[in-house]
């Protein structure tokens, strides 16, 4: 018995085309809360990035691919941090190989500069408008994530000198620098706890390498149509696109509806 869903938002519940979350899917996610089911955010956007879910009453919200985690009451059950001497390092990496790089903080997110590369990222969200700024004494504050536009190669060599710190990608262009320790999956796990849930009775929802885990750690996960190919091969169920009615049918398929 399926008692919680989990849902990432880009490209799960959204679509690249619309970019939006169709009225259907609004109808089918109130059905599944009558019917007794809990339903859960999961997502690397930060809390300032949820106006897309239009005030829709989930029961919890896993952001920033698991560093903040907080309920519908605006309670926060967890919060993770970047080491500070991983930012600085990466600082000094930068003044040698500048990139754009989104330096996350719980309410605003800065840019050190931005690009083309940046503008294409928006234009498929339409959640990464946020401003170059000064980063100085970035350093000295709270970041949570920071949106790296690097090719994996690069990614690799950052990863092996940033002290305490992981890597996600969805997109070729970009990866999300995440401390150790918050993970979907620790987001998962902290809800099912907090409601008396099990893990195999969860199911979850998403299309990108940043969902793998969560899809795996999932009593049931479902991978969208639209899904990488090692996402797809590690679910247990592929349906539709996000565009094409995916979540519906994957519900029917399994009988929540």
């Amino acid at each position: 018995m399926i008692r919680a869903v989990f849902f990432d938002i880009d490209g799960t519940l959204t679509d690249f085309t619309t970019h939006a979350i169709p009225d259907r899917v609004f109808e089918v996610l109130a059905a599944l809360q009558k019917n007794g089911i809990r339903l859960f955010i999961a997502t690397g956007r930060a809390k300032d990035g949820l106006s897309v879910l239009n005030h829709f009453p989930f029961d919890g919200y896993i952001t920033l691919n698991g560093q903040f985690c907080f309920c519908q009451d605006g309670e926060s059950i967890y919060e993770n941090t970047i080491n500070p001497e991983a930012i600085r390092i990466l600082l000094r990496e930068l003044d040698v190989n500048p990139v754009p790089c989104g330096f996350q903080l719980r309410d605003e997110r800065i840019f050190n500069f931005r690009n083309e590369l940046v503008d294409e990222i928006h234009a498929i969200t339409r959640n990464d408008d946020a401003p170059a700024g000064d980063i100085t004494g970035i350093d000295e504050k709270p970041v949570y994530q920071v949106m790296i536009f690097m090719d994996e190669q690069q990614e690799k060599h950052l990863l092996a000198i940033l002290p305490g710190c992981r890597s996600s990608r969805w997109y070729p262009t970009f990866f999300d620098l995440s401390p150790e320790g918050g993970t979907k999956v620790l987001g998962m796990d902290l809800f099912c706890e907090r409601f008396g849930i099990r893990r195999e009775e969860t199911m979850a929802f998403g299309d990108g390498g940043n969902d793998l885990e969560m899809i795996r750690h999932a009593g049931i996960g479902v991978a969208m149509g639209n899904a990488n190919e090692a996402l797809k091969a590690a679910a247990d169920y592929v349906t539709a696109a996000s565009g094409e009615g995916g979540i519906e049918q994957a519900l029917r398929h399994y009988g929540l509806l």
